[in-house]
């Protein structure tokens, strides 16, 4: 009996391809470059399964160019770059790596907390430039993370995590979400709606999924709600800050800085960041450990595996009707 036929659009660990080989007729990308859409289309034409990243569009276009197509494997949590609706119609499974990253993100929101609010990325590039040449009083003062209030944008896993690690710091704990947190008590956090969170916290993490409705959710107007030299950080998804917005906001010093992982258009980015000395910015790190990465490519491939022994997938993401 032949095997499906599967294309993993990007190159991935040895292992995982070893695994995929055993149940699959396999076709893997062996770059880190995407291939363009055209080149995508072709090559998925006779392919009963699909291994994408959370940077390959599946739209309607791809499926209609995949007649034999019957699972899209995501190595991501979010799906917003997977046309969930064009997939259901088709009766297309589609799944996600939930749980794997959750630490190693929460760890990278606290990276980029901690970078941004004492100035460390601003501060190295002035050292490395040659300009220390004594100390001073008041030379590049931050804010201070320990005793500050912090507001969580998201209660899920990962804003979970990364409350966790606020008790460490002795932090006021405020977070937004769009039913009551069943771990608040246990946390130490209180429910505020966006505008008194953003009014309230001195640093500000964004965990939220993107869609429609998150779509710059945080704006000009939401901006100028945070205190001045507060610390706003994106460790979600590109979309949900208006980065052209935020630009502005830092020039003028509310909030005073700002952690990035994700970014609008990413690769690509707001050519302004890159001006704004205020900013830490990072190529979407937020899973980057090798068990975290390694652990999301093999939750995927289980789920293709799974799916081929006719057992359904093992984290399918639902689907509308």
């Amino acid at each position: 009996m032949s095997h499906p036929k599967l294309l993993v659009t990007r190159r991935v660990f040895p292992e995982v391809l070893e695994l995929l080989r055993e149940r699959f007729e396999v076709d893997a990308n062996p770059a880190d470059e995407p291939w363009p859409a055209a080149a995508l289309r072709e090559r998925v034409r006779d392919r009963d399964a699909l291994y994408v990243t959370g940077s390959d569009r599946v739209d309607a276009a791809l499926l209609e160019a995949a007649p034999a197509l019957r699972i899209v494997a995501s190595g991501s949590v979010g799906y917003n770059h997977v046309d969930l609706a064009a997939c259901g119609a088709r009766g297309i499974v589609v799944t996600n790596t939930p749980g794997v990253l959750d630490e190693a993100t929460a760890d990278m929101a606290w990276a980029l907390l901690m970078a941004a609010a004492r100035r460390l990325s601003e501060s190295e590039r002035w050292l490395r430039a040659g300009h220390w040449k004594a100390w001073a009083w008041d030379q590049f003062l931050g804010q201070d993370v320990h005793g500050a209030t912090l507001g969580i944008v998201g209660m899920g896993r990962i804003g979970s995590a990364i409350a966790r690690r606020a008790r460490g710091f002795d932090m006021r704990l405020l977070y937004c979400n769009r039913t009551p947190a069943p771990n608040a008590a246990e946390l130490g956090a209180q429910r505020r709606g966006l505008d008194a969170l953003l009014r309230e916290s001195d640093h500000v993490v964004l965990v939220v999924p993107y869609s429609q409705q998150t779509h710059h959710l945080i704006g000009a107007r939401e901006l100028g709600w945070m205190k001045p030299g507060a610390t706003l950080v994106n460790i979600a998804r590109g979309g949900i800050v208006d980065d052209a917005a935020l630009v502005r906001a830092l020039r003028a010093g509310r909030p005073g800085a700002a952690g990035l992982d994700v970014y609008e258009n990413e690769p690509a980015l707001d050519p302004a960041l890159l001006e704004v000395p205020n900013v830490v910015l990072a190529p979407h790190l937020g899973s980057a450990t090798r068990s975290s990465r390694l652990g999301m490519a093999m939750l995927a491939a289980r789920n293709l595996m799974s799916w081929a022994e006719g057992a359904g997938p093992l984290t399918p993401v639902p689907l509308p009707d």
